[in-house]
C-alpha cells in the first residue's frame, strides 16, 4: 500500500495504510499496481530500477525499440505508429540501405512475403527473409533455412527457441522473434536510430513521419507508403479491402465475444499501459476475416500480440487456458 503523509504519526514517520506508522524511507514503491519494498529491484525495458526512499532510481541505458507485424497486416513501427496494410507481395520491413548515399552501404534487410488468408482480400505474412552479408535466412512453415550465397564468412546470426517463438540473434544489434505463423517482432539497437527505412518506419523517435516512401517522401496515405516498399514492381498495388465483418456477418458476434478477453479483467493490469481497444478491433477483424480455416489461430495470434505488447512493459499476463488458445507445456519445455 502506498504511504501518505499524516499528522497522527510522530516525527518523520508516515501512515503505512494499515493503521500503523513507519519511517518515510521504509515506504514501498509502486509499479503497475504492485508494491515493492525498499532495496527491491525490477527490470523496466533494458534498465534496472531500485526502490529507494519511496522513489524508483533507474539506470538510463538506451533501449532497443520493437517493430511488430501480426495477423491480417497489423503493423506497429519502431516509433509506435500503428497502421493496417494488406498487400499480396514481398515488402521491405526494415533495412539500413536508405537514401542515395547509403544505398550500397547497408548491413541488413528484412523482407516479408504476404499471401491471402481469407476471401475478403486480407493478407497474412507467409515467410520472413533476412539478408546479411553473404547469407540469407528464410523463416517459413515453422522452419528456418540458411542459404549461403557465396563461400566464406562466419554466419552472422544464431537461432534459438524461446517458448512459442523462434528467436534470431544477429551480430549487428538486430533481434527477430517469430511465432512460426504470422507474427514477427523486430528489436533494433538504438545505434540505428534515424538510419533505417521500410514498413517499420525510420526509427527517429517521431511517429508522424514514419510513412516515408522508398523515394524518401513523407506521405499521409498508407497505401502509397506501403506500395512503395514492394520488392518487385511487377506485383499489383494493394487496394483497400472489404470490411471482413460486413462481408462475413455470421462471424461477427462470435469474433466480438472471443476478442472481448482483451478488454476484460484478464488484462486489467495492462489496460493503463497499453491501450486495448485498437488491439481488440484488430482481433475482431482478423477473427471475421479468417474464413478459409484457422479460425482459432487468427484469434489466438491477435490476443497473443496484445499479451506480447504488455510483456514488453514487464506486465506478464497468464491468459491461456485449456479452452482458450492452449499450449502443450511438455512440448515447449
Amino acid at each position: 500500500t502506498q504511504c501518505v503523509s499524516g499528522c497522527v504519526c510522530p516525527g518523520n514517520q508516515v501512515l503505512d495504510g494499515k493503521g500503523g506508522c513507519i519511517a518515510a524511507e521504509d515506504c514501498p514503491c509502486i509499479h503497475n499496481g504492485d508494491s515493492y519494498r525498499p532495496g527491491e529491484s525490477i527490470r523496466v525495458g533494458c534498465n534496472n530500477c531500485t526502490c529507494r526512499n519511496r522513489k524508483w532510481q533507474c539506470s538510463e541505458e538506451p533501449c532497443p525499440e520493437t517493430c511488430s507485424v501480426y495477423g491480417d497486416g497489423h503493423y506497429t513501427t519502431f516509433d509506435g505508429k500503428r497502421f493496417d496494410f494488406e498487400g499480396d507481395c514481398e515488402y521491405v520491413l526494415v533495412q539500413n540501405y536508405c537514401g542515395k548515399k547509403s544505398w550500397n552501404q547497408g548491413t541488413f534487410r528484412v523482407i516479408t512475403e504476404n499471401i491471402p488468408c481469407g476471401t475478403t482480400g486480407t493478407t497474412c505474412s507467409k515467410s520472413i527473409k533476412v539478408f546479411m552479408e553473404n547469407y540469407e535466412l528464410v523463416l517459413t512453415d515453422g522452419h528456418s533455412d540458411v542459404i549461403q550465397r557465396t563461400p566464406g564468412g562466419k554466419m552472422p546470426f544464431q537461432i534459438r527457441s524461446m517458448g512459442i517463438y523462434m528467436v534470431v540473434d544477429t551480430n549487428v544489434g538486430l533481434i527477430l522473434m517469430w511465432d512460426k505463423k504470422t507474427s514477427i517482432f523486430i528489436k533494433l539497437s538504438p545505434d540505428f536510430k534515424g538510419h533505417v527505412c521500410g514498413l517499420c518506419g525510420n526509427y527517429d523517435g517521431n511517429g508522424n513521419n514514419d510513412f516515408t516512401t522508398r523515394s524518401q517522401s513523407v506521405v499521409g496515405n498508407v497505401l502509397e507508403f506501403g506500395n512503395s516498399w514492394k520488392v518487385s514492381s511487377t506485383c499489383p498495388n494493394a487496394n483497400r479491402t472489404k470490411d471482413p465483418c460486413a462481408a462475413n456477418p455470421y462471424r461477427s458476434s462470435w469474433a466480438q465475444k472471443q476478442c472481448s478477453i482483451i478488454t476484460s479483467e484478464v488484462f486489467a493490469r495492462c489496460h493503463s499501459q497499453v491501450e486495448p481497444n485498437e488491439y481488440y478491433q484488430a482481433c475482431v477483424n482478423d477473427a471475421c476475416a479468417c474464413d478459409t480455416g484457422g479460425d482459432c489461430e487468427c484469434f489466438c495470434t491477435a490476443v497473443a500480440a496484445y499479451a506480447q505488447a504488455c510483456n514488453e512493459l514487464d506486465i506478464c499476463i497468464s491468459w491461456r487456458t485449456p479452452s482458450i488458445c492452449p499450449l502443450f507445456c511438455d512440448y515447449y519445455n
